[in-house]
């Protein structure tokens, strides 16, 4: 290495620098990069004739004087430069100008990958061999190298091997390059190159190792395999030994013992190949390999057919060969993944996991995981588990620990990133970049635990705390544990104190971390002093909140009254349009009446007369109209009912919906179930099972539509009280994908005050109200995460009307203090890549609906207010009914689950009835 840096900086001394020279210059250099070119590539030809046996017949067209000829022209030129006009090449050139800014990117950025690649293939074109070699050198330090890469580079270093120092330089490349990735190409060119050195000392055991190696780490590729194994049968059929023949034998049994592509020509090559009858263990272990070559063919398949990286069809393979549990062939499938998929830190992650858990060869193991953390750098993950497994398997800690100028370099870059953060986040979007300060905390542990340097670390925890970070309970308990594990008592009880006086969200916590510190280390002074301390602390506080439930209970009260008020001036604007309304319709009815006292009854106009008599059939007519179509239903089909006929005649269907009768005395023994699939065919044979578990059902009442379609409810009638109790406990259990909703039967009309919902709604200090769960965490999945911080009691998953998982919790603890634990330590963690957050659970008031308010009528007599139907008060209150056809209303009939609502009683149903002529003619004559 020495001698090449030294023969790449005389060559770069002695090139001229870009810009104007002397015509005599110019002309030197172009002769010297001909030259340049005119050897490499006579070096190239005269390695390749030995290496090739059909590179001595030149191609059509080519003479074999072109190299010498061009040579000469060189050397004539060297001799005497001003005798040829040399054409200026432009190219060239510009290749050396893009050179010399990619040598100077790559001095500002060594990490710029395709920098480094371009700058190998410009050096490649001019020729600059030693510059090549220097630029591919340093890139292999930094990056893993490509098969492509790889193979060019071998190529070229095999094309200028001469001697036996330079076969070894080759040697430790060919090694190099098949640490990298599993290339079957790479094994096939090393070991066709030891061949050629077989003539050396030991070259026969080193052909034979490179196969055998070649055949441990490719050697079971489904596709490419084969080549290793042909190539390692023809090099042993090539020795004359006595012992090569039984060599064969076996490359051949262990070949067909290995499911491969094309098995068949193989096994009928060894027939043809073999003198002797081919044994049967051999045969039963070829039909057993062509057997597991067949399960092997869809995954192959899929690869072939799909397009790179094809993450996704390595992965189904993966999972297949780990279910088999073959850990050669386990590997082989990650090492052809990563091939295609290097930067995908999740495949290392995995890969290494299965080598720590599974193998745990050391330096299989360690190798792993250098290579990942070479292809994913930025992956912290990978390097957390790469020092794992490096204390693991007992490396020796000079090699893990920092020396003292990166460590400084380490300070540098904590540093720079806090820089970073406030300049280009802070600045720019008003937002902290790091709210929790997490990179100065971890710059805290570095120095406290590595560097033994706790003024440092105090120094970074006081810049935490001073960004707004004092007023919470789990920041001080970070900074308190680390003085427990590298600091000393009085630095400890510094920090406690000025938490007690600090703290807003939880000081309980502190207090009782104060208080146990001091009752186990400290003094009785110590004690008194923190008692009085943390009672004085406490005291402030509650007196805090209950001035902040005060004033939020006054917020909310003038919140309450602020909707009151507009609820009551919108009443009065409705009351105010009814007003007029009515003050306009009793005109019109004057109107009409002072027509009909003083005009001729008898001499209706002729429309009038028409109208009511086809809108009044015959009375045995009208009854079956009635219940045909309803009260007010038409039977001409030629007319189009106007609107407010169809609203009727779709309330008159709405009412002649059959009823499930109900017998509300039977409510104790019921159930009434209801969120059920509507697809459910036979809801009572499907629901009886479920239900019989709790005892002797009576009766099952599905509800239909009057088309016949299952609504999603029924009633459960059992024949005792106890079996309507325990079935209430099937609440919310899944049936066909839904969460099935038990409730006890109530008619609301009578009991206006019972709820449903059977969990608590206000404040519960041991539960905890969990959000930003991801959609596949499941029940137990939880639990293990928060065991963790206590006695878990019970735990429930919140999901909607379809049973979907909404991504809430609550879990319940043995008692308070647990819970506030689980909170501290619980609230910000990340499951399944989602940031989840803690807290006590307190749901939110629900609104109650108010009841029907009760005014008094003229006479005195409470009456309720008017009631309208589902859809409202509608837009007007007259009757577009004929008088003539308007009989008194019935009572309202039976409701499904209650009472239906009673009429509205008005106003003008206690005025007095209309006289009419006649009775006024009576009135006239009884005086």
């Amino acid at each position: 290495m020495a001698t090449a840096a030294a023969t790449s900086t005389s060559e770069t001394e002695a090139e001229p620098k870009a810009g104007p020279t002397a015509e005599g210059e110019e002309d030197d250099v172009k002769t010297a990069r001909t030259r340049r070119k005119v050897l490499s590539r006579t070096v190239a030809a005269a390695t390749y004739k030995a290496v090739e046996p059909g590179w001595d017949q030149p191609e059509e067209g080519v003479s074999e004087s072109d190299g010498d000829e061009e040579y000469a022209m060189a050397s004539s030129a060297e001799s005497s430069p001003g005798e040829y006009e040399w054409e200026y090449d432009e190219e060239e050139e510009k290749n050396q100008l893009e050179i010399e800014r990619l040598e100077e990117q790559l001095s500002i950025n060594v990490y710029d990958y395709n920098c480094h690649v371009d700058l190998i293939r410009l050096l490649r074109l001019e020729g600059e061999l030693t510059k090549v070699r220097m630029a591919r050198q340093k890139m292999s330090e930094i990056f893993p190298l490509t098969e492509e890469l790889w193979l060019e580079w071998l190529h070229d270093e095999v094309s200028m091997a001469l001697d036996g120092l330079d076969r070894e330089h080759v040697y430790d490349l060919f090694e190099k390059a098949v640490k990298d990735y599993i290339c079957p190409n790479i094994w096939l060119e090393y070991g066709q190159y030891s061949v050629g050195g077989i003539g050396q000392k030991g070259g026969l055991e080193k052909v034979r190792s490179v196969f055998e190696r070649a055949l441990s780490s490719v050697g079971l590729h489904m596709t490419k395999g084969l080549a290793i194994w042909e190539a390692y049968r023809e090099f042993e059929s090539a020795i004359v030994e006595a012992a090569r023949l039984e060599k064969v034998h076996s490359l051949f049994r262990r070949q067909l013992a290995i499911p491969l592509y094309d098995m068949e020509a193989t096994f009928a090559e060894y027939e043809e190949w073999s003198e002797d009858p081919i044994p049967e263990s051999v045969i039963q272990n070829y039909n057993k390999a062509l057997q597991q070559l067949e399960s092997y063919k869809p995954y192959e398949e899929a690869l072939l057919q799909a397009e790179a990286p094809r993450l996704a069809e390595y992965q189904a393979y993966i999972d297949f060969e780990m279910k088999i549990g073959d850990p050669a062939r386990v590997q082989l499938i990650f090492e052809r993944a990563l091939v295609e998929n290097c930067l995908v830190p999740d495949l290392w992650i995995r890969y290494s996991q299965y080598l720590d858990r599974q193998l745990k060869v050391k330096d299989l193991v360690l190798s792993v995981h250098n290579r990942a953390v070479r292809n994913c750098p930025w992956t912290v993950a990978l390097w957390s588990r790469y020092l794992l497994a490096m204390e693991r398997h007992g490396v020796d800690h000079r090699v893990i620990s920092d020396s003292s100028k990166e460590l400084e370099e380490l300070r540098s870059a904590f540093t720079r990133a806090l820089e970073y953060l406030k300049q280009e986040v802070e600045e720019r979007f008003n937002e902290s970049g790091d709210p929790s300060c997490m990179i100065m905390q971890n710059w805290a542990r570095i120095e406290a635990r590595l560097c033994n340097n706790m003024q440092k670390a105090r120094e970074l925890w006081d810049s935490i705390m001073t960004r707004g970070n004092a007023k919470y309970a789990n920041m001080w308990l970070e900074y308190y544990n680390l003085e427990r594990a590298h600091g000393d008592t009085q630095h400890c009880r510094k920090a406690l104190h000025r938490a007690v006086q600090c703290t807003s969200d939880y000081p309980e916590h502190v207090c009782e971390v104060l208080l146990t510190m001091e009752r186990t280390e400290g003094t009785l002074e110590d004690w008194d002093i923190a008692v009085q301390k943390t009672e004085t602390r406490l005291a402030r506080v509650n007196e805090q909140r209950i001035k902040a439930a005060e004033k939020e209970a006054a917020l909310a009260q003038q919140e309450e009254e602020k909707a009151e008020q507009r609820k009551r001036a919108r009443a009065e604007k409705k009351a105010l349009k009814k007003k007029k309304k009515t003050r306009g319709t009793d005109k019109r009815r004057a109107e009409e009446d002072d027509e009909k006292e003083w005009g001729d009854d008898e001499e209706e106009q002729p429309s009038k007369r028409r109208k009511v008599e086809n809108s009044t059939p015959p009375a045995g007519e009208a009854q079956g109209l009635e219940a045909e179509t309803g009260l007010f239903g038409k039977s001409a089909p030629v007319d189009v009912d106007p609107p407010s006929k169809q609203k009727e005649r779709a309330a008159a269907l709405k009412r002649d919906v059959p009823r499930v009768p109900h017998d509300s005395s039977k409510d104790s023994i019921t159930v009434f179930v209801s969120n059920l699939p509507y697809s459910m065919g036979e809801p009572a044979v499907t629901l009886r099972p479920l239900f019989e578990a709790c005892g002797e059902v009576a009766e099952i009442r599905p509800i239909f539509s009057n088309r016949g379609d299952f609504r999603g409810y029924c009633y459960v009638e059992f024949k005792e009280e106890k079996s309507a109790l325990q079935a209430l406990q099937l609440d919310r259990k899944t049936v066909e994908g839904r969460p099935m909703f038990v409730s006890p039967c109530v008619d609301k009309s009578k009991n206006p005050d019972f709820k449903v919902f059977r969990y608590s709604t206000a404040l519960e200090k041991h539960k905890l109200f969990v959000s930003g769960l991801p959609f596949s965490c499941t029940k137990e999945e939880l639990e293990e995460i928060c065991k963790a911080h206590g006695t878990v009691k019970d735990i429930r998953l919140v999901t909607n009307r379809a049973g979907k998982p909404k991504g809430l919790a609550y879990v319940e603890y043995e008692n308070e203090s647990q819970a506030s634990q689980a909170v501290l330590k619980m609230d910000g963690m990340t499951i399944k890549d989602n940031v989840i957050k803690v807290a006590i659970s307190n749901p939110p008031q629900r609104k109650v609906p108010e009841k029907p308010e009760a005014r008094k009528a003229p006479g005195g007599a409470m009456v309720p207010r008017q009631i309208y139907g589902a859809r409202g008060k509608g837009r007007t209150q007259l009757s577009l009914l004929p008088r003539a056809l308007q009989r008194p209303s019935e009572t309202a009939t039976q409701a499904e689950n209650g009472p239906a609502p009673q009429p509205a009683v008005t106003a003008s149903a206690a005025e007095a009835p209309k006289m009419s002529n006649a009775d006024f003619a009576k009135l006239l004559l009884r005086k």
